[in-house]
């Protein structure tokens, strides 16, 4: 039975300032070409002979997704955002790489994640989510418990999720939630695993603004 009280929202605005003209064209044509089904699927079918399927949740511009994709064109990408603003400038990424391992979901994640079966996915990664800061909106953070185990739901068994934030407090908060999921074991020894940007890192324009609290924090978690 469907739930009357959907999840809380854990972005804000859909839309900010006008959508340009050549990523306004890009959103009726090339976005209908590549938007994930709505519907229960398998990541594979979308890209016979993939090596491995990848996910990013909240792709902001698309920089990070479409600089992963070019260097990986075996890997199926998906990528999901619910910030239109964000999906058009994906999009113009996408089309200008001329990229084909890509696939995108213009909503929010967790419909994204309830549509995917078991072990299905090799890799994801949720990069400088919205911190949500204040403490009466900490429910309306991505990193919720729940969203943690469906996160090791559908990873495969050696399969990572990365994390990052550049707010002290939500990488408190993720990490206690992440480690407290069954399933997923975090890979960092010292404070220079979590504290220096992994070697297949892309530091995106968005990250460069250090908007944050301090300095970026890089969790990464194997599914066991």
């Amino acid at each position: 039975m469907t739930s009357p009280h959907p999840p809380l929202r854990s972005y804000g605005r859909l839309k900010s300032r006008t959508i340009k003209p050549r990523q306004a064209a890009l959103m009726d044509t090339l976005l209908p070409a590549i938007r994930a089904p709505l519907e229960p699927f398998e990541p594979r079918a979308l890209m016979p002979g993939a090596a491995e399927v990848w996910l990013e949740i909240g792709f902001g511009g698309g920089e990070h997704l479409a600089a992963q994709a070019a260097k990986r064109p075996d890997v199926l990408f998906i990528g999901a955002e619910p910030f239109q603003n964000g999906v058009a400038s994906a999009l113009r990424h996408i089309d200008e790489a001329e990229l084909k391992n890509v696939r995108v979901h213009d909503g929010d994640a967790r419909d994204l994640l309830a549509r995917l079966p078991d072990a299905s996915l090799e890799r994801v990664f949720i990069l400088f989510p919205d911190p949500w800061p204040k403490a009466r909106h900490h429910k309306r953070r991505l990193l919720q418990a729940d969203t943690a185990a469906e996160l090791a739901r559908v990873l495969k068994v050696g399969g990572r999720l990365r994390f990052a934030s550049d707010w002290a407090d939500y990488v408190d908060w993720s990490l206690e939630r992440l480690i407290a999921t069954p399933g997923l074991s975090w890979t960092a020894d010292r404070a220079s695993d979590w504290r220096t940007p992994p070697a297949d890192h892309v530091t995106t324009r968005y990250e460069e603004k250090r908007l944050g609290d301090c300095a970026p924090a890089f969790l990464d978690f194997v599914r066991t």
